[in-house]
């Protein structure tokens, strides 16, 4: 009988690691693959938050910064509040909330970190309109990132390109590559605040949580249909606004969101 080759050893020990590094998604329960430590990345982000901040002009408008930093501390604290109810407070020790607004009229966005750093851009307030409108937009973010959709990113990175190392290990032995892989599955660009995309699964999974997470802050959910139709007309068939630019089929959206209004309702008109 023959031994098994070192490459089948090797394909079942990452077999194994891989089994073992899956954890399930708040709210929609899907097994999601998890090989970076939360501590590593709110560590990156912290010295990348930094970066941006030093490199963008945060708003003069004090009410509009008032209202991102309230609304943005709701919706977290309602991620936290949800992650201990549903038996994950571990998780909840990683985050280190903070939210600023950049003044930059022309950008239509906003983007959580791992670790809870957040920047929202005065291009989106147009859209949301209103403190519920921004409610959708930060409970979508935050969704992102009580979800660790960018440690899914990069740890399928980590398996793809440097084969199942450590980041641990690769940030000695691979710098320049790991950064890389952390600004591509968080989504930092060339540009300061230009997000890369997350997939279709990914922003479905944030929209879902996103709900469920504003309702429990005390927004009416409902508002995230009228919002995403906004964004969606917003274009004028030109280039449509950075959040929606990988974002599903507006029709798409809409439908999903619909569907799972439902559930979050049972939040918001139990306070």
């Amino acid at each position: 009988m023959k031994k098994p080759s070192p490459w089948i050893k090797l394909s079942a020990a990452v077999a194994f690691c891989v089994l073992l590094a899956c954890t399930q998604v708040p709210v929609t329960g899907r097994s999601s693959l998890q090989l970076v430590s939360n501590s590593q990345l709110a560590s990156m982000s912290v010295q990348q938050y930094d970066q941006t901040l030093k490199e963008s002009k945060l708003a003069t408008d004090k009410a509009q910064t008032a209202m991102v930093r309230k609304v943005g501390m709701r919706i977290a604290n309602a991620a936290e509040n949800f992650l201990s109810e549903s038996g994950r407070a571990d998780l909840t020790g990683s985050f280190n909330w903070e939210f600023n607004l950049i003044e930059d009229n022309e950008k239509a966005n906003a983007w959580v970190l791992p670790g809870g750093k957040a920047a929202v851009y005065t291009g989106i307030l147009k859209y949301t309109q209103d403190e519920t409108g921004l409610a959708v937009v930060l409970g979508h973010e935050v969704g992102h990132a009580i979800a660790n959709h960018g440690n899914e990113r990069m740890s399928q990175g980590l398996l793809t390109q440097l084969g199942g190392m450590a980041l641990s290990v690769a940030v000695a032995k691979q710098p320049a590559e790991t950064q890389n892989l952390f600004m591509s599955a968080y989504g930092i660009g060339a540009n300061v605040g230009l997000l890369l995309p997350y997939s279709r699964l990914h922003e479905s999974e944030a929209d879902r949580i996103g709900l469920v997470l504003m309702a429990k802050a005390g927004y009416d959910p409902r508002a995230a249909v009228p919002f995403w139709q906004r964004m969606a007309q917003s274009g004028g068939g030109q280039r449509p606004p950075e959040l929606l630019s990988t974002h599903p089929a507006p029709g798409t959206r809409v439908t999903d969101i619909q569907r799972h209004l439902p559930e979050a309702l049972q939040y918001y008109q139990g306070r």
